[in-house]
C-alpha cells in the first residue's frame, strides 16, 4: 500500500544529495576536526568535554563541523525536498494504508493516553512536531532511519544485530520478548520475523509509529507479535514471565528518573533469570568524543543524551534489583570499533543486566 506512493527523481535526487554530505561529514570532516583539536591541544591535556570545548571555542573547523551536523538534518526533514515536506503531498494515501484494517490482534491503541511531557516538549532528531503529532510522523520517521547513521547500508542490519547478541545472551529457551520505545517497529521485526515461536510484544508512546510498525507486520503475516500503545515506565504487561526485555535507542531519550522506571519496569516484567538487554549512546573515555557527542545531544534536539551518559548505570540497576550488570561495547557494522575507523560514529553500547533467579547459565 505504501510503495504505491510514486517515485519522485526530484526528491530521490535530492535527499541522496543529503546522505552523501553526510557521508563526507562522517569520513573527512570528523578526522579533519580531530586533526584540528590534535593541533590545539598539543601543548595542553584536556581531562573533560569541557575542557575541549574551551580549547575549541572560536574555531572555525569546529564551527563548520557543527554547522554541517545541525542543517543537513534540518535539510533532511525540512528543506525544499524534505521528508516532512514531500510526504506530505501523499498525506491522503498514507493515511488510508495506516488506517486499513488489520488483524485484531496486531494493534492496541489507548484513546486516553496522555503522552509524557518531557516528549512532547521537543521536536526530537529536528522531526517537525515530534514523531507522536501528526497522523503521518510515523511513515516519515520510518523513511528517516535509513539514512540516521550514514556509515550504515541498512539499517535492517543494525536491529538484528541487536537481536542476534540479545538472542544469544538469554540463558534459557526464548518464549516471550517485549521490545521497549519499539517506534516503527524496525528492532521488533527481527524478533518476530526470525522467530515465529516467540511471542513478542512492541511497545510505544507514539500512536502513528504504531500503525506503521502494525501495518509492517501485516504485510509479512507475522502471527506472533502485537504492538500496544503504553510508557515504557508502565506498560501494563504482566510481570515475571518475560524472557527478553530490550530497547534500542530509546534511554537517551528520556530522563534519568524516567530511565531508572524503565529498569524497574524491566525488572517487573522479567522471568527470573531473565535478560534485560538495551542498545543506546555512551561515550565516556575520550573527552574529545564526549565534547562532539554532547555537541550532537543539542544540534540534533536529543537533549537527554548528556545526563544519560553521566548516569551511574550500574547503580540504577542494582537499585531496580538487577545483579551481573554489564556495559559493553557494540559494533553496528564490521570493523566499526577498529582503531583504523577514523569516521565518526554513534558510541553504539550495550547495557546488560540479568534479573536474579535460576534459569540455568548465568553468564552474561
Amino acid at each position: 500500500m505504501l510503495e504505491n506512493i510514486p517515485a519522485n527523481r526530484e526528491f530521490d535526487a535530492y535527499q541522496a544529495f543529503v546522505l552523501d554530505c553526510k557521508i563526507a561529514w562522517t569520513r573527512q570532516m570528523f578526522p579533519l576536526l580531530r586533526d584540528r583539536f590534535e593541533i590545539v591541544a598539543k601543548d595542553v591535556q584536556p581531562n573533560t568535554a569541557a575542557d575541549v570545548a574551551a580549547l575549541m571555542e572560536g574555531d572555525t573547523t569546529a564551527q563548520m563541523f557543527g554547522w554541517f551536523e545541525r542543517h543537513l538534518q534540518r535539510m533532511k526533514y525540512s528543506g525544499l525536498r524534505g521528508l516532512t515536506v514531500h510526504y506530505n503531498r501523499y498525506r491522503d494515501e498514507i493515511r488510508r494504508a495506516l488506517n486499513s484494517d488489520l488483524p485484531a490482534h496486531l494493534l492496541q491503541l489507548d484513546p486516553d493516553f496522555q503522552q509524557p511531557e518531557y516528549y512532547t516538549s521537543i521536536d526530537i532528531h529536528q522531526h517537525p512536531g515530534g514523531v507522536w503529532s501528526d497522523e503521518i510522523a510515523g511513515f516519515v520517521y520510518e523513511r528517516g532511519a535509513q539514512s540516521t547513521a550514514p556509515m550504515l547500508k541498512k539499517s535492517e542490519s543494525l536491529f538484528h544485530r541487536m537481536k542476534t547478541q540479545a538472542m544469544t545472551r538469554a540463558s534459557h529457551e526464548v518464549k516471550k520478548v517485549v521490545d521497549l520505545g519499539c517506534g516503527w517497529g524496525g528492532s521488533t521485526r527481527p524478533y518476530y520475523e526470525d522467530h515465529p515461536e516467540v511471542d513478542v510484544i512492541g511497545v510505544e508512546l507514539s500512536e502513528p509509529c504504531l500503525r506503521v510498525a502494525a501495518l509492517r507486520a501485516a504485510e509479512l503475516q507475522a502471527q506472533n507479535v502485537r504492538y500496544r500503545q503504553a510508557d515504557a515506565t508502565e506498560t501494563g504487561l504482566n510481570g515475571g514471565d518475560t524472557d527478553i526485555v530490550t530497547s534500542t535507542m530509546l534511554l537517551h531519550e528520556m530522563p534519568p528518573s524516567h530511565i531508572k522506571a524503565v529498569f524497574r519496569e524491566a525488572h517487573r516484567l522479567l522471568a527470573p533469570g531473565g535478560l534485560s538487554i538495551h542498545l543506546d549512546f555512551l561515550m565516556r573515555d575520550d573527552p574529545f568524543r564526549v565534547w562532539v557527542h554532547n555537541g550532537h545531544s543539542s544540534r540534533n534536539n536529543e537533549p537527554f543524551m548528556v545526563p544519560l551518559n553521566g548516569m551511574d548505570l550500574l547503580a540504577a540497576h542494582k537499585e531496580a534489583g538487577f545483579d551481573a550488570v554489564e556495559i559493553v561495547p557494540f559494533e553496528e557494522f564490521d570493523g566499526a570499533l577498529s582503531p583504523d575507523n577514523t569516521a565518526w560514529r554513534f558510541p553504539w553500547t550495550m547495557i546488560i543486566a540479568r534479573k536474579p533467579g535460576s534459569s540455568g547459565n548465568q553468564d552474561l
